[in-house]
């Protein structure tokens, strides 16, 4: 349980970070100024669907930060048997990184109203998830014919689970991505398309760090943390 409430603090804390950045927690009646002159009354307004994207994003963070906390406390019980880490799982996390990256290249050239390059690194990020997705496939593969099936033991069962979510938003990250690259080649760059843009950036940066967590978690580099934890909190 203290683990749990560790990792969801560090969730809340992520999230309070972002209000603060986007001034969500500001309060425009004290601002000072007037309505019309620069600094004064008028602020940029932060669009809807990032708003919602960041009230979904802490959903799906408190949702990863149970299934570690549960993997957690699970370690280290008699009938656990430590799954052994695929070394494509290395290969997919380089994959991940590259697609992540070239979202934020697609981002800045569509603020920069650079079509052609915006629609390149739109490609590349498509096409290295798929790569990374694919390339989980054949780590399951991997590990299947290797004996480490799902229901042998808890190790297993928490690994499978926890990366085919993982996989899961990927893939409906896929599904926006695919709406906004329609929408790049139907016509010239928009606000609409650089909000596209950039909420799918964001997406895919929060997708990334997750995975970088549960890749810690898998190479047991976390089980060093928890234990730290435990000391500080008993």
């Amino acid at each position: 349980m203290s683990v749990m409430l560790v990792f969801l603090a560090g969730i809340a804390a992520i999230i309070i970070w972002w209000m603060a950045q986007q001034r969500l927690t500001s309060r425009p009646w004290l601002e000072v100024g007037h309505v019309g002159q620069p600094g004064g009354g008028e602020q940029s307004q932060i669009p809807p669907a990032k708003i919602g994207l960041y009230v979904f994003l802490a959903v799906v963070g408190a949702l990863f930060s149970l299934f570690i906390s549960a993997y957690l406390m699970r370690v280290g019980t008699p009938d656990w048997w430590s799954t052994p880490l695929p070394r494509l799982l290395w290969l997919n996390t380089a994959t991940l990184i590259v697609s992540s990256a070239t979202m934020h290249w697609a981002k800045t050239e569509a603020q920069r109203g650079r079509g052609d390059t915006m629609r390149t690194a739109l490609l590349a990020a498509l096409a290295t998830a798929i790569l990374f997705l694919t390339g989980q496939i054949f780590a399951w593969r991997e590990l299947t014919e290797a004996g480490y099936v799902l229901a042998d033991n808890p190790a297993n069962s928490f690994f499978y689970v926890i990366t085919g979510m993982h996989g899961l938003h990927i893939v409906g990250g896929l599904v926006a991505l695919g709406r906004t690259m329609t929408k790049a080649w139907s016509g010239p760059i928009t606000n609409s398309l650089r909000l596209s843009v950039d909420l799918c950036a964001l997406y895919w940066h929060f997708m990334l760090a997750v995975w970088l967590i549960l890749f810690a978690l898998f190479a047991g580099w976390a089980n060093d943390f928890a234990d730290l934890c435990r000391q500080l909190l008993t």
